[in-house]
């Protein structure tokens, strides 16, 4: 599950980081409103943790912005002030959940697994070509028939899926995958042999294959006409 956390406070950006992350959480961070509402933009999230107090766009704005934009993705607002209006502005513009500072991060975690399990469409199943994936019990499935993935080519393939029907850089896959420890040099192979193990297990011989190359640049998982 891939996270955005939009706060400006280093110490506390840093420490959700860590805590998500050893929560298997795939998290990507962002210090203001600018850097928040271009990410959530380019990329897919299960959840954006957002804080209301940030320098330039506030937490409000960038609400309201990725909302206009037709982004669903819940929303968990996060703010140090107790003042009642900003809970009732947030929740109006769509956010998902409140949660004022300081908290327990048992509370935090408790808040992001309700959101995820309710999620954006109200099931946590990604289901495209014949694969099926929950992101919740994390179980995969070709045509009925159970896959055994590995964490890495799990999160490969869920990504895929959460971008259908839309082209993802090798670059972009990368970096959700292994975050800031990808290593463009000294990692550049990483993502092709990941991908070759999972294609192997995903494709079927008399089957076009579920994920496709698109040449210079990376991989589609294409939508199913109706």
């Amino acid at each position: 599950m891939n996270i955005l956390v939009i706060d400006d406070e280093r110490e506390l950006l840093d420490k959700l980081n860590s805590v998500l992350t050893s929560e298997h959480y795939t998290v990507e961070t962002a210090s203001n409103g600018s850097e928040g509402l271009e990410k959530a933009w380019n990329d897919a999230y299960d959840l954006i943790l957002l804080d209301i107090m940030l320098p330039g766009i506030n937490g409000l704005e960038v609400l309201s912005e990725i909302r206009a934009a037709g982004i669903l993705t819940p929303v968990l607002m996060l703010t140090a002030k107790g003042d009642i209006k900003d809970k009732i502005t947030g929740l109006n513009l769509g956010a998902d959940d409140y949660l004022a500072k300081p908290f327990s991060l048992g509370e935090l975690l408790a808040r992001i697994r309700a959101l995820l399990r309710r999620g954006n469409t109200g099931s946590p199943v990604l289901e495209v070509c014949g694969i099926r994936l929950n992101t919740v019990s994390r179980e995969v499935t070709k045509d009925g028939e159970p896959l055994a993935l590995t964490t890495k080519e799990f999160a490969l393939l869920e990504f895929l899926l959460h971008n259908r029907g839309r082209a993802v850089s090798r670059f972009t896959l990368a970096e959700h995958v292994w975050g800031d420890n990808f290593d463009p040099f000294r990692m550049s192979n990483f993502i092709d042999v990941h991908m070759k193990n999972l294609r192997k297990k995903l494709n079927s011989p008399d089957q076009e294959p579920a994920i496709k190359s698109i040449r210079g640049f990376g991989y589609l998982i294409e939508k199913e006409e109706k």
